[in-house]
Formats: structure tokens, C-alpha cells, sequence
């Protein structure tokens, strides 16, 4: 048995899932300069989940592959100036329809980002970018998905509608089957001096009226009665959603960071990271992350880019980078 199959079976599953599809999509690795980040996009690569197109100064890429010991093979690299150019140059690759999937090398995250975001040249679409982490937290039969993490610092109502429809789209897209989301705030009851159970409970009215759909929405939900059972039993919560959710809505991006984080250095969960909303998916990784959790982000997002592309053939527009 496999280290993550011991630890995070669920992503064992994810990625057995991952590499039966017909093949890796492409993933543009904006300036992989440093060993950690060279070596999530190979390590990916060996599992048979990506195929990286590396995208930065070809002469220190193929440095840091030699002072780490990696195996560069016959990979493309896309030779580029500096990081500026590394991240403009891999969201170019996207709009060319050169690849399927951005991934974050060792350039700040707001530098990416910002390309990401560009109105004339990013890859935008109508709906709100936000982050989701998906946990494999020991324990759990299920993974859970906590959002917004990463990106959104304190959204508003609006922004927080569109948070949610991206989680529940990749819940979908990842089998959950029934998603169950809890709208996160200090108390479960709405209490006019915390904002966060105004807007838990406009949510949930908006999922009843058809702004937000596939998903079963309660809130505000405090985090003991989201997910336990018994915490919403004490507290004569009954509803499908209370102690069973598997979607975790933060009422902002401190809380949401510091619950995937607690569940992660403290819990001995892996947290595997994917940037929503764009017209691709965005592959997020740090050098804390586990093995497992980038592995699982890549998977992650290899197959929510298979989604797309399939969904896109359809359609008819040609879509390619598989």
C-alpha cells in the first residue's frame, strides 16, 4: 500500500481516476525556477496526470534540474525572459489553445494572477474567480471542499454567490452527488451584528429562488454543527445540510485559510489547491504542500479540464490542449 493510499485514500482515488482518462492534458507551468516547483510539475507528470509545458528562462530551468537531480526528459520549455514574461507567455499559451490548465510556479501568486485577471489578454469569464481547497481529512469518508481560501479577502454577497456556484460545479465535476453546503459563520443563528449570518442566510434563499443552483444550501451554520452530527442534534438543527456538509463556505478569506490550514497542520489533512472561475483551471501549489496534495491539485484540475474540453467538443468549438 502506497504512502497516499494509507494517508489520503480519497486522493488515491482521484488520481486512479485521473490517469484511466485518455490522456494527460497539457498544463502551461508558469516559471518553474525552483526545485519544489519543477518538481510538482514532474512529479504530475510521472503519474501520468499532466503533461507540463514549462514556461520560463530555459537556461535556469535546465540549472535547477540539474543541481536537483530531476529529469527534464523531452519536455518543451518555452524560453522567457523573467517571471513577468513566464506568466504572461503561459495565459497566452491558454488563449491559444495551446493548454488546458495553468499552473503556478515559483512567481508570486499575485503575479500570476494579475495576468489571469487582465481584461484585454487574461482568461476571465462572467463568473467570479475564487479558490477552493479540496481536503482529504483523516478520518472523513468523503473529501471536503473549503472555499474561498486564497483569493477573495472579504467578498460581498454577490461575489459570495458566485464562490459558491464555482464549489458546487467542482463538487460535481469530482462525484460528490449530493452536495451539501454549509455557510459558515460564528453562530448558527442570524444575528443582525455579524454580517457573515445576514449574507449565509440570503445565500441560501438565493439557492431557494434558483440563483444558485445544484446544491442543498443551510446557513448560517457554526463549523461544529456543519459537520458533526451530533453538534446539530444538540442544537435542534434539522436539516439535510447541518452536520453533513461537504462543502465548507468561509465568510471570508481568513477564516476560510486558517480552517484548511488548522485542518491540515493539525489534523494531518492534505489540502490540495484549484483557482475556479477562469476559463481554465488554475493549479495553485506552495512549497508546504504535501506530495499528496499536489499530486491531487493536478489531478484536480487535469479533470476539471477534461470536463471542459468535453464539454466544449460538443458545443463544437474545437477545443484541444488534451
Amino acid at each position: 500500500m502506497s504512502a497516499i493510499q494509507k494517508q489520503h485514500p480519497h486522493y488515491e482515488r482521484l488520481i486512479a481516476t485521473v490517469q484511466q482518462l485518455d490522456r494527460p492534458v497539457v498544463v502551461a507551468v508558469a516559471h518553474p525556477c525552483d526545485s519544489s516547483a519543477l518538481e510538482a510539475a514532474l512529479d504530475a507528470h510521472r503519474m501520468g496526470l499532466i503533461t507540463p509545458l514549462l514556461v520560463g528562462p530555459q537556461a535556469r530551468i535546465r540549472q535547477v534540474a540539474a543541481e536537483a537531480g530531476l529529469d527534464l526528459g523531452d519536455l518543451a520549455i518555452i524560453d522567457t525572459e523573467h517571471s513577468h514574461a513566464s506568466a504572461r507567455r503561459a495565459v497566452e499559451l491558454v488563449r491559444e489553445g495551446k493548454a488546458a490548465a495553468l499552473m503556478k510556479g515559483s512567481l508570486h501568486t499575485d503575479e500570476l494572477m494579475a495576468e489571469v485577471v487582465r481584461s484585454d489578454t487574461g482568461l476571465r469569464t462572467g463568473r467570479r474567480l475564487s479558490h477552493c481547497f479540496i481536503m482529504d481529512v483523516p478520518g472523513r469518508d468523503a473529501p471536503l471542499i473549503i472555499t474561498d481560501a486564497a483569493v477573495n479577502i472579504a467578498p460581498t454577497l454577490e461575489e459570495k454567490a458566485d464562490i459558491v456556484q464555482n464549489a458546487i460545479d467542482l463538487a460535481h465535476v469530482l462525484g460528490f452527488g449530493e452536495v451539501r453546503v454549509a455557510i459558515l459563520s460564528a453562530v448558527e443563528t442570524i444575528n443582525y451584528k455579524i454580517p457573515s449570518t445576514i449574507e449565509a442566510a440570503a445565500l441560501c434563499k438565493m439557492a431557494e429562488r434558483g440563483q444558485i443552483t445544484g446544491a442543498l444550501l443551510d446557513g448560517p451554520l457554526a463549523m461544529d454543527n456543519a459537520v458533526d452530527p451530533l453538534a446539530a442534534e444538540q442544537k435542534g438543527l434539522r436539516s439535510p445540510v447541518a452536520g453533513r456538509a461537504n462543502v465548507l463556505v468561509a465568510p471570508d478569506l481568513e477564516a476560510g485559510n486558517m480552517l484548511a490550514k488548522s485542518l491540515t497542520f493539525i489534523a494531518g489533512a492534505a489540502a490540495a489547491g484549484i483557482v475556479l472561475g477562469a476559463r481554465v483551471p488554475i493549479i495553485l501549489t506552495s512549497r508546504a504542500d504535501s506530495v499528496p496534495a499536489r499530486l491531487a491539485s493536478c489531478a484536480v484540475a487535469a479533470l476539471l479540464a477534461h470536463h471542459r474540453l468535453k464539454a466544449a467538443a460538443v458545443l463544437g468549438e474545437g477545443a484541444h490542449a488534451g
